[in-house]
């Protein structure tokens, strides 16, 4: 195996497209190698991290906040599943509360569209607590 892969390679591997990844390197959350060419290499341990990365965007996080996560991490030697653990652990709650919110919108899949009401004073799902009614008469939410 190979120790060092071409952006080629680490793209094919990550299913990350190659201006993605130089994207991750400005960014720096990537960091590479440049061969005698100017070619990027990567060390193998980044198909890691890019695969947190990937693994966060979906959860929701920020490019900066995945940077603040990945600035955690060891930088005297290659991470191991307890370091990607620990910082992982803390997302359970947001995973929960994403949770959460599709089952909201899933209910209000069947109530509010469902019941063809019509009514912002009524709905739950557009217009919680007739919050609308604060901001004024008329149709507030097309205004904006």
């Amino acid at each position: 195996m190979q120790d060092v892969l071409t952006i080629t390679e680490i793209s094919r591997r990550s299913g990350v497209a190659s201006s993605a990844l130089r994207f991750y390197e400005e960014r720096g959350l990537i960091h590479s190698q440049r061969a005698g060419s100017g070619h990027r290499r990567y060390r193998r341990e980044v198909l890691r991290r890019i695969a947190f990365i990937v693994f966060a965007q979906k959860m929701g996080l920020s490019l900066e906040e995945i940077g603040q996560e990945l600035a955690r991490l060891p930088a005297n030697r290659v991470p191991q599943r307890a370091d990607w653990a620990r910082l992982s652990a803390s997302w359970t709650r947001r995973i929960d509360e994403r949770i959460a919110e599709l089952e909201r919108l899933r209910a209000g899949l069947t109530r509010c569209i469902g019941c063809g009401c019509l009514s912002l004073k009524q709905c739950q799902l557009s217009n919680p607590a007739d919050s609308a009614a604060r901001l004024g008469p008329g149709p507030r939410f097309l205004m904006r």
